[in-house]
């Protein structure tokens, strides 16, 4: 059974949104959607799908031209077109006999092959296929998918008692691999798992809320990255979900569930939707409302849940989130449970009633605690889940809590205590939903799980390490904010080829799983040493920069370079040099030092005109032809435009067409350890560009004209032409040169450097530098 086509039924937000996901992963996909009455265009409601995904912010496209890969269509003209997908979909109103009215009809035309799935995010699964024969339920599973599904990482699959335990292996694996999708299997119970547990939480915090005292704005600065969640924490994230989705949710699910398990909807939140409908960003107004300032610039307003009224309250700071702020989560996390007054009452009332209710749902909702833990983190964005944070807590404490506050322990705790045994994951070890170890089984191959085993970590500095990653293969990972470039991550590659060679490994791979890859250079620390006047240090350093990028292509062994996320500036040019890449989906890559008042130093500017001219015809690489790889290099970095994704990145130029692009983050080291493995048989060390053709003072002058004119016009500041016109001269390979010139990588690195030393000691750089560390944001002096 094999993936290569798909379709997808209901056009409305998901549906098209998961279309689009199915193109970011290069299948084919059909889009059907009911005709309108009245409307002479049949295919409306799918062709307005896609268009309103290509227009969505954030976008659901990797890249627009992913779009060509859905053909739209119409349930009474186009069912016929099931019969050539591999997976069919729905996505349609969750009603159920509008759900078994079209299984009926795509049981009729669809393939005896095909997995069919529904998207519903309540109706059970086996109640839509009552009526349908063994061999359509055999083949049926549910397939929930979060919004928006290009960036929550959670799919819950969902088999019924009928469901083919092949079909769900072959389905998991597709989605995680090929839609890069977090795979949790939940049993097919009301809310399944991360729904049921959420929706829990945000009804429990609503009621916890009021009894403590508190504002939404409190509770979202109390429950949101202090405590390891969301940004958008609890009722932020409720406006974002729909309240009137929450209310309907909330209410099924108190019919469908225990007495105990209680969903009951505050009076406040029954008149948001009741009565004011007001139900989040969809009508405008919820817990918060957008607004305009008299100059235009957007303003958040919060609901007095007293009045009923939207005030502005400014910035709301909370004293237990001040306490904690800069501190590790752990700490975190047992201060802020731990914390006094109203706002630690208010943490530990929710926190308990967390715990309490996913230690009850072990066993029900899925049979493993860790695909509890993961629908939390994946679907809502939580740093840890339950069982993690208990861990933390230390589950003997919070068992002991639980009792104090006169709960009845669910089986689960209950037999923890009676052990007592203090964490969940220990030692390898993970307990089952009775309590009892079992060997624990990481969903993917995670460099979290290898740290558990000391002896795989070959070298370790404070800031990066150097791992073993089994079968002759090394990693270099650093582990430091941001993965900001210093000292011990350049120190650390170094270690890891000279470990490559002296221990006969096969190869290297950069890269790690942290938040990103790496956001670029340790600016607070270029910053200090300029403003000491340590230039001699500067340029040893930016010397040793280079010689660690390039590296990565010019060593005896094979280097693969795995990036995702924040890929900026440094980290861009380790990338570059490597010699594969397999990159996440979700890679946000460029050469922003520009923002700085600076040009990339570690080969970056160098590379990038490399590669441009590489890709011209033999007899464009002399004289004025070679222009345009110049001007593409220089808007390139001289406008620091960033990837939005893999796929533009190899558009921009920074991946090259032979570089793996992985939909899974997750799957990244173990893709690049193979690659690495299949380099090196053979592997050749590359030796240094010698034959860089170069325009020189021609180059510099068309592109100097240019700038100038775009100076005049107020396009770019006073300091941006600084900057440019000091890039420009890298990327012509020096004055004096002529067109017909060629030069080496080791000339183009001098020149970056010395471009990137001249500029660092200029005041409008340190003021770029400054602004960006002081703000987040350029500075356009």
């Amino acid at each position: 059974m094999k993936i290569q086509k798909a379709a997808v039924i209901g056009a409305g937000v998901m549906g098209a949104a998961i279309a689009a996901q199915l193109a970011n992963a290069g299948i084919p996909v059909t889009l059907l959607d009911i005709v309108l009455p009245d409307n002479p265009d049949r295919n409306f409601l799918a062709k307005s799908g896609v268009e309103r995904a290509l227009k969505a912010r954030p976008a659901a496209f990797m890249d627009a031209s992913r779009a060509s890969l859905i053909q739209v269509g119409n349930l009474e003209d186009d069912l016929k077109k099931l019969k050539d997908a591999d997976w069919i979909i729905e996505a349609i109103i969750e009603k159920l006999d509008a759900k078994r009215d079209l299984w009926a009809k795509v049981e009729q035309v669809a393939k005896k092959t095909a997995i069919i799935s529904s998207n519903s995010s309540g109706i059970p699964m086996h109640l839509q296929i009552e009526g349908r024969s063994e061999d359509f339920q055999r083949r049926f599973v549910g397939a929930h998918f979060f919004n928006p599904p290009r960036y929550l990482h959670l799919l819950e699959v969902i088999p019924t008692p009928k469901t083919d335990p092949a079909i769900v292996k072959t389905f998991s694996e597709f989605a995680e691999t090929t839609l890069g999708k977090g795979i949790v299997v939940a049993n097919d119970v009301p809310g399944f798992v991360a729904n049921r547990i959420g929706v829990y939480g945000i009804v429990r915090a609503m009621d916890h809320m009021q009894r403590a005292g508190l504002t939404p704005a409190q509770v979202d600065q109390l429950t949101g990255p202090a405590l390891g969640r969301a940004s958008s924490a609890t009722f932020r994230t409720a406006d974002l979900s729909g309240l009137d989705i929450i209310y309907h949710v909330s209410n099924d699910l108190g019919k469908a569930t225990p007495d105990d398990e209680d969903f009951t909807l505050t009076p406040a939140f029954r008149t948001l939707v009741e009565d004011k409908k007001w139900l989040g960003d969809k009508t405008g107004s919820g817990f918060y409302k957008k607004t305009k300032d008299e100059k235009g610039k957007t303003k958040i307003l919060n609901l007095n849940l007293d009045t009923f009224e939207y005030e502005d309250q400014g910035k709301v700071k909370v004293a237990a989130v001040d306490a904690v702020k800069g501190r590790p989560l752990a700490e975190r996390v047992k201060a802020l449970y731990g914390a006094e007054g109203k706002e630690g009452e208010f943490l530990r009332g929710v926190m308990n009633d967390g715990f309490w209710y996913a230690a009850k749902m072990a066993g029900n909702v899925s049979n493993r605690l860790q695909d509890i833990d993961n629908a939390l983190k994946w679907g809502f964005g939580w740093e840890q889940g339950p069982f993690e944070t208990m861990d933390t807590l230390g589950v003997q404490s919070v068992i002991a809590n639980l009792e104090a506050e006169g709960r009845t322990l669910p089986p689960l705790l209950a037999a923890m205590k009676a052990s007592g045994r203090d964490a969940f994951y220990q030692g390898g070890e993970i307990v089952t939903p009775e309590g009892q170890p079992t060997p624990y089984q990481a969903p993917y191959f995670i460099l979290t799980d290898l740290k558990k085993d000391a002896t795989k970590i070959v070298k370790k500095r404070a800031g990066a390490s150097v791992i073993d990653l089994g079968d002759g293969v090394l990693l270099a990972e650093w582990h430091a904010k941001m993965n900001a470039l210093g000292e011990d991550q350049l120190r650390t590659v170094q270690d890891a080829h000279k470990l490559v060679q002296d221990l006969g490994y096969h190869g290297l791979v950069i890269g790690n799983q942290g938040e990103n890859f790496s956001a670029g250079a340790n600016l607070p620390l270029i910053l200090s040493q300029a403003q000491a006047d340590e230039w001699d240090e500067l340029d040893d350093m930016i010397k040793q920069f280079q010689q660690v990028t390039t590296s990565l292509r010019f060593s005896p062994h094979p280097t693969v370079a795995a990036p995702f996320g924040l890929t900026l500036g440094g980290g861009a040019e380790f990338t570059l040099h490597a010699d594969h890449v397999v990159a996440s989906a979700e890679l946000y890559m460029g050469l922003v030092e520009v923002g700085v008042g600076l040009i990339p130093g570690g080969g970056g500017t160098k590379e990038m005109l490399l590669r441009f001219t590489d890709q011209q015809q033999p007899s464009q690489r002399v004289g004025a032809t070679l222009l345009p790889a110049v001007q593409r290099a220089f808007e390139l970095i001289g406008t620091a435009k960033v990837s939005t994704s893999a796929l533009e990145a190899r558009n921009l130029g920074f991946l090259r067409d032979t570089d793996t692009v992985a939909m899974n983050k997750n799957h990244i080291l173990e893709d690049a350890k193979r690659q690495v493995l299949a380099l090196a048989p053979g592997y050749v060390q590359p030796t240094p560009r010698q034959d860089i053709p170069v325009m020189g003072d021609a180059a510099i002058g068309a592109i100097k004209s240019a700038l100038h004119g775009m100076h005049q016009g107020g396009y770019i500041t006073d300091y941006d032409l600084v900057v440019s016109e000091q890039l420009a001269k890298v990327l012509s390979g020096g004055t004096g040169n002529n067109r017909t010139a060629k030069v080496s990588e080791q000339h183009l690195l001098d020149l970056e450097r010395e471009a990137f030393l001249t500029l660092l000691g200029k005041k409008g750089t340190q003021q770029r530098i400054e602004h960006m560390l002081k703000t987040g944001k350029p500075l356009r002096n």
